[in-house]
């Protein structure tokens, strides 16, 4: 049975291929209108007088419909494509085209810092890597929108009204509701339709090229004076209007049932109905169809993608790319509600005056409670000596499920964020507050020195030659900042590091493709100092490789279409978490998972046979498995990671690695 995750990953496929389809039939509806109209406008107005009636459609110039055909259809297929490039840098490129300003990572803005912190909890919480934050300036109305070509590169752009006006509950929501889209695969989906729409607007783009090169000379021409070209450009964009309408009906085809699941989700991932809740009964009080307006050249060109209607003109109706606000509201709390003033909470810009606002609740109870019944409920129900426990122990970044029942709820939980999630979440956050890591997050030099001093081993001879690498990349301080990362993560439980990395995407995005290279080519002078590669080491870069590699902002195309397809594959990565589970009995931990899968061998690959390089390629083939394949493989990697009803950290780690290589976001949730 499919899971949520994966259906929605499976279901923003399909649809893609009925874009295509869309767009063909759009493409040939155009292209029929065009030789029908042109060819009529020829026979009838520049066509010597009778031609029509003596020759018919002999009439028409040799190849006239196979060259009219042929432009538009390069025409067509130019502008998509060109557009398509402009998109090839992924989320960014979306925000630079909206004018967005990026929101800096060490910002002690007040406003801004309550924004950074939502997306990176909500990050933790989600098993992503924290997206690149942009905010829409000058504008005061509330929306949001989430783009990018893969959760590897996205970024969540807000409005400034959305700042000033929402409470931290209803941001939560919001940023809930964009986070849907990030992980059930509207991102792509979305920048896809930007390059086909983008393509059925080239008609008319033309058409009103032509009509104003020609329309000053023919308004000024009082002898009627051949206007030809204008004629010609005012029926090229009248016919083009047709791949406007049908980019229209394209765009609300596909919008309205995702925002409606985006809603769903941010109600699920807060646990609070009056966070995203709030949020779209507050854009209703702005106004039903202004609320969201953005005023923007380019607001209409991604309507499809903002939270709510960008543009006041197509908000409602059979065009619309949202559906009613009224209709939301009723989904999301069971009943109509009226709409909410919206003024600006808070206006004041500068460092915070006091400490940081309190992290995202996670809890397991109903969203109809409000978001304070549901923290007292939850302290209420921890006895003192069991609170007193829980805040001296580090919370694990794989806490909550433990057991059978963890494999078995695995697949489950790929990309929802879990409630069990949240201590890990806070005290991570406050750990790398305490330890003083905070500044190397939101620094381009820091945060790849962070990541190298992740790498430096604890015996101090390997230790000073790797810190001489850092120092001969960064500078001689860079060195003492290493060491001080080596110091800290000591400090830390062994699987913070992964997580640890996912807070430094941010920043480390900001570097460009020739720097993140660089950084990767380090990472393995680093590891090759010793003349081995360990596994906390081989988890880390591939990790790394995963998020800032050449290929990760490629969109990756499924491949395999089963599992049997690859067993050997399966078979390697089994036995390699089998092997760190189970060191003493590694078959016996293999069969716990070799059993769910079709056509494994019933033994795993020897220890010595088990080479890391072998694994990474066998986690890249794994990842082109279509997306209803990918958990019958997860549910088996799981059952061995809990193999005797426990796990340890490093097959832990090792399932948290497979899931980030296969794509799919495993909050933090199994205990170690």
């Amino acid at each position: 049975m499919a899971t949520p995750f994966f259906e929605q990953q499976h279901q923003a496929r399909l649809i893609s291929g009925r874009l295509i389809w869309l767009f063909g039939a759009a493409v040939l509806a155009i292209v029929i209108a065009v030789n029908v109209v042109l060819g009529a406008l020829y026979l009838y107005v520049f066509a010597p007088h009778g031609a029509w009636h003596r020759y018919g459609l002999d009439a028409l110039p040799n190849y006239f419909v196979t060259t009219t055909t042929l432009v538009v259809v390069l025409m067509i297929a130019s502008g998509t494509l060109l557009q398509m490039l402009e998109m090839r840098e992924g989320g960014e490129a979306v925000a630079r085209m909206i004018g967005a300003r990026p929101v800096d990572p060490s910002s002690h803005d007040q406003l801004e810092r309550r924004l950074l912190n939502v997306v990176e909890e909500m990050a933790l919480a989600s098993g992503i890597p924290a997206p690149r934050v942009y905010v829409l300036e000058r504008q005061d109305t509330i929306n949001a929108f989430a783009a990018g070509l893969h959760p590897r590169d996205a970024v969540i752009t807000v409005t400034h009204g959305a700042l000033t006006r929402l409470t931290r509950d209803e941001l939560q929501g919001v940023i809930g509701h964009e986070f849907s889209h990030i992980l059930n695969g509207d991102m792509t989906l979305n920048i896809q339709l930007i390059g086909l729409l983008h393509g059925l607007l080239m008609l008319a783009l033309f058409g009103s090229f032509l009509a104003n090169l020609d329309g000053p000379r023919y308004a000024q021409d009082s002898r009627g004076r051949d206007s030809r070209l204008f004629i010609v450009g005012l029926v090229i964009y009248a016919l083009g209007s047709i791949g406007v309408l049908f980019g229209r009906l394209i765009k609300a085809g596909v919008s309205r049932q995702r925002e409606l699941l985006a809603d769903a989700s941010g109600v699920q991932f807060t646990r609070n109905q009056d966070g995203i809740g709030g949020a779209l009964r507050k854009i209703g009080g702005l106004g039903d169809d202004t609320g969201g307006q953005i005023d923007h050249p380019h607001a209409e060109t991604l309507s499809h993608m903002f939270m709510a209607p960008a543009r006041s003109n197509f908000a409602s109706g059979w065009l619309a790319t949202h559906p009613p606000l009224e209709e939301r509201i009723r989904r999301i709390y069971g009943h109509p509600m009226d709409f909410l003033p919206a003024p600006e909470l808070v206006t004041w810009s500068g460092p915070p005056a006091a400490p940081e606002l309190p992290p995202l609740p996670f809890t397991d109870q109903p969203a109809t409670q409000p978001a304070a019944a549901q923290v007292a409920a939850a302290r209420a129900a921890v006895p003192p000596a069991a609170a007193t426990a829980s805040a001296m122990a580090p919370a694990s970044p794989v806490t909550g499920l433990v057991g059978a029942a963890a494999a078995a709820a695995m697949p489950a939980a790929i990309g929802q964020p879990h409630p069990a999630s949240r201590p890990f979440v806070e005290q991570l956050l406050e750990r790398v507050e305490s330890l003083g890591l905070r500044p190397a997050l939101s620094d381009t030099t820091g945060a790849q020195v962070l990541v190298l001093g992740l790498l430096i081993e604890q015996e101090q001879a390997m230790a000073a030659r790797q810190e001489d690498i850092v120092a001969q990349a960064f500078g001689a301080d860079a060195s003492a900042q290493a060491e001080s990362v080596r110091a800290a993560a000591a400090q830390m439980p062994p699987g913070w590091r992964l997580p640890l990395v996912d807070l430094a995407m941010p920043t480390l995005r900001k570097l460009p493709p020739a720097a993140r290279e660089r950084l990767l080519e380090l990472a393995r002078r680093m590891i090759a100092v010793d003349g081995r590669v360990t596994l906390p080491e081989f988890l880390l870069y591939t990790v790394l490789e995963a998020r800032l590699g050449s290929a990760a902002q490629a969109a990756r195309p499924a491949r395999y279409a089963s599992l049997k397809d690859l067993a050997p594959e399966a078979q390697l990565v089994l036995s390699l978490v089998a092997t760190v589970r189970m060191p003493e009995a590694p078959a016996r931990a293999y069969q716990a998972g070799a059993r769910l899968l079709e056509g494994l061998a019933a033994e795993p690959v020897a220890r010595d046979a088990i080479h890391l390089e072998k694994v990474s390629a066998a986690f890249h083939r794994l990842n082109g498995l279509a997306p209803l394949s990918k958990p019958q493989l997860i549910k088996a990697i799981a059952a061995v990671a809990f193999a005797d009803g426990s796990t340890n950290w490093k097959a832990a780690s090792c399932l948290r690695t497979l899931c980030a290589a296969l794509d799919c976001p495993l909050p933090p949730q199994v205990d170690s």
